[in-house]
């Protein structure tokens, strides 16, 4: 059974395009060259129209995009209401004032971003510049900077700003400059309105104290300022150091907060809010408001805003064992507890969402409370952990898109409610309070949609794995299409060889579940060949690894790795999200073993229908918690997975940032912790591991890749480690894919290398 079949523009198979595979397979440099082609995103250059940059323009009643091949677009206006396309201008007749500007030959690509057709200005990007073309003068010109950071946030009356002073909030009156105390007793330990920086953006600014953005809400009325006192509570401070800083033979060192799972101290985010009046008076006194103090697990703003003059705050209990929204009256310190969420054994709040609606006197929640995540709207002053339910059934809402308080109705996006349609495809529903709801895109398709601001239509991009992008704007009173703005077109891709991905699936060991896969063909594909297997993987609760859409599939990491001459598949097994509840609960607190033996069933079941996968040449590759799944998978079935490249991963997850383990984990316990760590099972390695990591990886600090290089050589297993001077998370680049390439072509292809060019 497969949920949707192998589609090829222009009705070609995938069996039709494999006739034309080369005889012998193409020389390994030749392979290389299509790999690093492929891995560099030039797949999506052979594809017209693949991404329209659609979007909305003057308030919502226009939409803004371009259409055509690079260098031969044309920048078009559509009406939102009738779907009158008018030309705006062709990427053409903007190719000479670009290379005025720019200082290149071209062709330049151009990516609209805004028009103003008063002044008939269109801001755009292009060769990595914000520009903005006056068409009545034909001139391009520079966009001005975005403001600092720091600049300060302006209350709403435009009389006062609030800055930064030192780790202190300050008034300034903008009219005479003066300053005005709004906190006196600020210091690195409790700081306000100002979160922790992270150890990248120090590096870039190369101090401990790079600027930061100033964290204030001014009420309505301009009378009161929510923020908050950032508490380091004892957390620890971590070292971190730049080898190798440019312009310098010597080490800088850097110590810097990163909360980290499982960690018994972390930092304590303390709601405050300030009286203008009382501080213009002289009266520096924050008041800390009536609620528990949120745990900072990972740099960022604690959810909470004004509701005219009440505060909205979300509070997250450590481990994810209770959600809560309060509302806070800030003249009498009284707070109310408007939603209360605690599902056993844990909030995933990956599949969960709690949304004040003021506009309908209530909260929205998403809540996983019947084991699958569905739309509630718990009105004001009733029961927290109650509500009305507006969605039912085994499938997920994903996302609440839009409140619309006159028709008393919602948009929403999700998963998996339609029958014989792959579970993973999105689509855009209309629900009432009523509960009735109405699918706007009833396309067997993935739809990623942007609606306007407006509510009345909305960009539908609706594509599959094998079914290229169309481009729609379409009414979001019932879903019509008002207009097609584009349609991709992949002939030139195709004619390249190109081998489309294909889905893939089977039931899992329990006769029941279904279990997703994709499988990337190397161009040229040959069914006569037998090829080595390489899974490209993350896995984890908090997401899965399948994309729907066609422009993310053709330029997948795994299309390039195919190319050195192997199938590359990637699978969502056990423990991985939006399956409901039962099907991701295999990963709590059990990241060690969770889907292991699920990837392995679905490569015998990709082998039982194709004969030509050898499952004893089976390697793996991942970044970040793919990177500590490449790892574990190694280790953990030695005799199964061959050869592992493990880049960026939290291969400890006591040494990565507070939530997403903890969001799988919970409130664990040291020996749970301990289990779920690679450490302990480097002697199990009998394969080729590369390890690989950024110096200063603000995300997944480079500690966690060392801990596992010390663990193997200890145990005595070769293995090669590469890290990468001044990278933060984000390792990828060409000598990286070069290492990358190299180490499975030696030890799962069995072949040299070409030489470096």
């Amino acid at each position: 059974m497969r949920l949707f079949p192998l589609l090829v523009t222009g009705g070609a198979s995938l069996l039709a395009l494999t006739s034309v595979a080369y005889a012998e397979t193409a020389p390994i440099a030749e392979r290389y060259a299509t790999a690093q082609s492929y891995l560099a995103g030039k797949t999506g250059e052979l594809v017209t129209d693949l991404d329209l940059r659609a979007r909305f323009v003057a308030g919502g009643t226009k939409v803004l995009y371009r259409h055509g091949a690079k260098g031969q677009g044309v920048i078009a206006l559509a009406d939102a209401a009738t779907g009158q396309i008018s030309d705006l201008v062709t990427e053409a007749a903007m190719q000479p004032l670009l290379a005025t500007v720019l200082g290149d030959k071209g062709p330049f690509d151009v990516s609209p971003e805004d028009y103003d057709a008063d002044k008939r200005s269109l801001t755009f990007s292009s060769g990595g510049r914000k520009l903005i073309y006056d068409m009545a003068a034909n001139t391009v010109t520079n966009a001005p900077p975005p403001p600092a950071i720091d600049e300060g946030v302006v209350s709403p009356d435009g009389l006062y700003k609030v800055i930064h002073k030192g780790y202190d909030l300050a008034l300034v009156e903008i009219a005479t400059g003066k300053e005005t105390s709004l906190t006196a007793n600020g210091s690195y330990d409790q700081r306000y309105g100002m979160n922790y920086p992270m150890f990248a953006d120090m590096v870039a600014a190369q101090t401990e104290t790079p600027p930061m953005p100033v964290s204030v809400q001014w009420s309505p009325d301009s009378k009161q300022i929510l923020t908050y006192r950032m508490d380091r509570n004892n957390s620890y401070i971590w070292h971190g150091v730049q080898p190798n800083p440019p312009g310098s033979q010597f080490p800088r060192h850097y110590d810097y907060v990163y909360p980290t799972a499982g960690a018994e101290f972390v930092p304590q985010i303390v709601p405050v809010v300030i009286d203008v009046a009382a501080s213009l008076k002289g009266t520096v006194a924050p008041k800390v408001l009536n609620v528990p103090a949120n745990s900072l697990l990972w740099p960022g703003d604690p959810n909470m805003s004004w509701d005219k003059d009440k505060v909205l705050y979300q509070w997250t209990k450590r481990g994810y064992g209770e959600v809560n929204q309060y509302e806070i009256d800030p003249a009498a310190n009284v707070a109310t507890l408007r939603v209360h969420e605690a599902v056993k054994p844990i909030v995933t709040v990956t599949s969960s969402q709690v949304r004040p609606v003021p506009e309908l006197n209530g909260d929205l929640v998403i809540s996983e409370r019947t084991s699958w995540a569905q739309l509630y709207y718990v009105a004001k002053g009733t029961n927290p952990a109650g509500g009305k339910a507006l969605t039912k059934g085994n499938w997920e809402v994903t996302d609440i898109v839009r409140v619309d308080d006159k028709a008393k109705a919602l948009l929403v996006t999700g998963i998996g409610r339609e029958a014989g349609v792959n579970p993973y495809f999105s689509s855009l529903y209309s629900v009432t309070l009523d509960g009735a709801i109405r699918n706007l895109t009833p396309e067997p398709l993935d739809h990623d949609v942007s609606v306007s601001e407006d509510g009345k239509t909305f960009i539908d991009r609706m594509s599959s794995p094998t079914v290229p992008t169309r481009t729609l704007l379409r009414s979001a009173a019932d879903g019509h299409i008002i207009a097609e703005l584009g349609k991709a077109d992949p002939s030139a891709l195709l004619a390249s060889g190109f081998t489309p991905a294909e889905p893939f699936q089977t039931l899992a060991d329990d006769g029941k579940t279904v279990l997703y896969g994709m499988i990337f063909r190397p161009k040229n594909f040959d069914a006569s060949k037998t090829y080595p297997v390489i899974e490209y993987v993350y896995t984890g609760p908090t997401t899965h690894v399948i994309d729907e859409t066609y422009g993310r599939n053709i330029r997948n990491p795994a299309v390039g790795m195919a190319q050195i001459g192997a199938i590359v598949v990637e699978i969502d097994a056990r423990g991985s999200s939006q399956r409901g509840q039962a099907f991701r609960l295999p990963a709590y607190q059990n990241l060690g073993e969770v889907g292991l033996d699920d990837h392995i069933w679905v490569l015998k079941a990709m082998k039982a229908k194709y004969s030509y996968f050898d499952l004893d040449r089976v390697g793996v590759f991942g970044h970040s918690a793919g990177g500590y799944d490449a790892a574990r998978f190694i280790l953990r079935r030695p005799d199964f997975y061959k050869v592992a490249v493990a880049n960026s991963g939290n291969q400890d997850q006591r040494l990565d940032k507070a939530w997403w383990p903890e969001v799988s984990m919970g409130a664990a316990d040291d020996a749970t912790w301990e289990k779920n760590s690679n450490i302990p099972l480097a002697g199990n390695l009998k394969g080729h591991l590369m390890l690989t990591h950024g110096d200063i990886d603000d995300n997944v600090p480079v500690a966690a890749t060392l801990r596992l290089d010390a663990a193997l050589v200890a145990a005595n297993k070769p293995h090669e480690l590469v890290i990468f001077a001044n990278r933060n998370h984000n390792t990828i680049g060409p000598y990286y894919w070069r290492k990358h390439m190299d180490f499975f072509t030696q030890h799962l292809l069995g072949e040299t290398p070409p030489a470096i060019q």
